[in-house]
């Protein structure tokens, strides 16, 4: 009975119709079984659900991949033509940048396929399979070879995959990987199979001006005019398997690909994402999203705000440094941005008094069926938060400042086994360890990094830690410029960046020519990054305690919400695994008396031009299409050319470049953003407010053909009009 039972609860989180507006990133595996495909049907879907997911048969899900390490891609031609946001391709675009070919403020735009550019390290990834493993995990549960905890962790999560894979007829095949995932906190497991491919070539971009017009101001706002896109291919060995890259390779051979729709659409049509979301946490509780705020916002935007004002006073001042950083700030802007959003909506939306409201309801619910179970979890997890909340304060400070910002660094472990092989006498190791700091020197100073700019970043940064670190997190750098240096950390600073054996290749060449105990003991960066990793040591360990009574306090306590809430459906929190969301196209009223279209216009760009501002600068060529009118098949009806759209799909980031979809299964656009008002959607969706943020299909191919010149690629497109 008690199995039953759960089977029951897990149903009523997954698989009812939606009672509300659009909230929901649903699992494709389920969608057959479920009413979701009716209420789609409703809205506007128009083919049949096997056509969006089949697991025997291809279906649009093979059309959509995960591109690089945290954005969505679709295909849109035969030939592996991957069409995603331009920030997703931005660190790609940077990496092949150079003062000489400064594509980030140019563009890129290949012409044949002879032009276009392999790019190592991006890859991109379809989903060849998906398997439902909760009885598999269940089982080894009960029989006590693992434990609940441990069943959700990554390592023996991880095991479990590569022991599936090895008994899977998919063993052994070109690029599969395995991956095992918790869903439900834990109350439900999968099994992705995913096909990486390694060969993936960058093939247009925009100008910046164009794919990142608006900037920060405008990131996460409404009314948006940025045609944030761009293409890359896919190449495979001849026989269409993943290989790394070679001359020999050609583009890929699609399963399927996306047709284009360039007929356009009117407020209320249906609108659908398939992507993948990366991570929400809609199951916390009030406790959780004040430790949010507080613990993990705040820190961040305060680290951040001065990380940033350094990074773009010296951008300012040199292309070369504009050219290196872009991709770090604009990653490091991002989330800033988000967090202050974040924090200003959770308050603007009440979403603490609706946690609260639901906790109350849920305290009702478990005494009305006497479940103790149930009575006790929300303040079980609460008193364990209260105790983590200084220390996750602590730790994020921690993280922003030492992992995320400062690059410069020591492999102290390599120096301490360095040090053992001089005492010792032994070359054969020596060299090993030579060889190993040779590697890591190469990584420190890459073509992206400036040792005056990150000196520049410590010296903003570590009074900032300073300031905030409680007394048990200081590092012993404290104490050594209070000692050594009477209070002076920028000479402090100035001698781990000047007189390190890391700092330049002077200094580097000297020691490795001759490695000596006592330089490895007078390094002065060796030094800091050991006191360094024994706070964070420390820190992590404080975290790890109680962390299994919390994850398993959750996972009763979701189980519970899924119960109190049947039958309404509750969709697992997103993990990065390919998820469908549907809604509607659909205008919004932000607050009493303000109004905002489902849509914008090139008009709109020109109202927005500022040449004193780099952030919306237009480009002279636009600005004559514009003028012209040329605009050719890719203007709206009334003759305007439309640029974004607003529809009310639940996404979150990972969802940056996943196809927005008509109710024919057809490319409309492609996701790229939220809205300022909803940033607390992560949390708890708001279903007025929620948006999220589209560049039209139209924009991207005019742009891409008038301005880019690259008819050639959109002739490769299956076009519909």
């Amino acid at each position: 009975m008690k199995k039953i039972k759960l089977l029951l609860i897990l149903l009523s989180c997954n698989l009812f119709g939606q009672l509300h507006a659009d909230e929901g990133m649903w699992l494709l595996q389920l969608m057959q079984e479920q009413n979701l495909l009716d209420k789609m049907k409703t809205q506007g879907l128009m083919i049949d659900g096997k056509e969006l997911y089949s697991p025997n048969s291809v279906s649009l899900k093979d059309a959509v991949g995960i591109f690089g390490g945290g954005c969505t891609g679709e295909i849109v031609s035969t030939d592996g033509l991957i069409l995603t946001n331009h920030h997703c391709g931005y660190g790609a675009i940077q990496k092949h940048s150079s003062v000489e070919h400064d594509y980030l403020t140019d563009g890129f735009w290949a012409k044949n396929r002879s032009e276009e550019l392999p790019t190592p390290g991006l890859a991109f990834k379809f989903v060849e399979r998906i398997v439902d493993i909760t009885d598999s995990i269940n089982a080894l549960i009960k029989e006590g070879k693992v434990n609940e905890y441990d069943a959700m962790g990554r390592e023996f999560l991880n095991k479990f995959a590569q022991d599936q894979l090895k008994n899977s007829d998919l063993n052994g095949k070109p690029g599969i990987i395995a991956m095992a995932l918790p869903f439900y906190a834990g109350n439900k497991f999968y099994m992705m199979y995913l096909k990486n491919y390694t060969d993936v070539r960058m093939v247009a971009a925009p100008p910046s001006s164009i794919g990142k017009f608006g900037g920060e101001t405008d990131n996460w706002m409404w009314p948006r005019h940025t045609c944030d896109f761009s293409i890359f291919r896919i190449y495979a060995d001849k026989n269409g398997e993943p290989a790394e890259y070679s001359k020999d390779n050609v583009p890929l051979k699609v399963k399927k690909h996306f047709a284009i729709s360039l007929k356009g659409f009117e407020n209320g049509d249906y609108a659908m994402i398939m992507g993948f979301p990366g991570s929400t946490s809609r199951y916390l509780t009030k406790q959780e999203v004040e430790m949010r705020m507080n613990a993990s916002n705040k820190p961040r935007i305060d680290v951040r705000t001065a990380y940033l004002n350094v990074l773009k006073d010296v951008m300012s001042k040199s292309d070369k440094t504009r050219i290196q950083y872009a991709s770090k700030y604009a990653r490091s802007s991002n989330y800033w941005k988000n967090s202050i959003g974040m924090n200003k909506a959770i308050v603007d939306n009440k979403v603490l008094e609706t946690k609260n409201e639901q906790e109350i309801r849920f305290a009702q619910f478990a005494k009305e069926n006497n479940n103790k179970e149930y009575m006790d979890v929300v303040s079980q997890i609460d008193n364990i938060i209260k105790e983590k909340t200084d220390l996750i304060t602590n730790l994020t400070y921690f993280s922003e400042v030492f992992q995320n910002a400062i690059e410069f660094g020591s492999p102290y472990v390599v120096m301490d086994s360095l040090k053992v092989a001089v005492q010792q006498k032994d070359k054969t190791k020596i060299e090993k360890y030579i060889a190993q700091l040779k590697d890591v020197y190469n990584y420190i100073h890459n073509k992206d990094y400036d040792h005056e700019v990150d000196r520049k970043v410590m010296k903003r940064l570590i009074p900032i830690y300073g300031r905030n670190a409680s007394k048990e997190f200081l590092l012993p750098l404290f104490q050594e410029v209070e000692k050594k240096w009477k209070g002076n950390f920028d000479a402090y600073i100035d001698n781990l960046y000047d007189n390190s054996i890391f700092s330049n290749d002077k200094n580097f060449n000297k020691f490795i020519s001759k490695p000596t105990i006592k330089a490895i003991d007078n390094d002065p960066m060796t030094g800091f990054v050991r006191g360094k990793f024994s706070i964070y040591n420390k820190a992590i360990a404080l975290t790890a305690k109680d962390a299994d009574k919390l994850e398993l306090l959750h996972k009763t306590y979701v189980r519970g919400l899924c119960e109190m809430y049947q039958p309404t459906p509750k969709a697992p929190d997103a993990n990065f695994t390919i998820r469908m969301t549907y809604g509607n196209i659909k205008s919004y009223d932000p607050k009493d008396g303000v109004h905002y279209n489902y849509y914008t216009t090139l008009k709109g760009v020109m109202e927005k031009e500022d040449p004193t501002n780099p952030e919306f600068v237009v480009p002279t060529k636009l600005k004559e299409l514009y003028s012209n009118k040329d605009f050719g098949r890719y203007a709206m009806k009334s003759g305007e050319m439309p640029t974004c759209f607003l529809t009310t799909n639940d996404i979150t980031g990972g969802n940056s470049g996943s196809p927005v979809i008509n109710g024919k299964g057809e490319l409309i656009g492609i996701a790229f953003d939220g809205n300022w008002e909803s940033l607390s959607g992560d949390i708890n969706f708001d279903n007025d407010l929620q948006r999220c943020i589209a560049v039209d299909i139209r924009y991207v191919l005019f742009i891409l053909d008038k301005l880019g010149g690259c008819k050639n690629l959109v002739d490769e497109m299956t076009i519909v009009q």
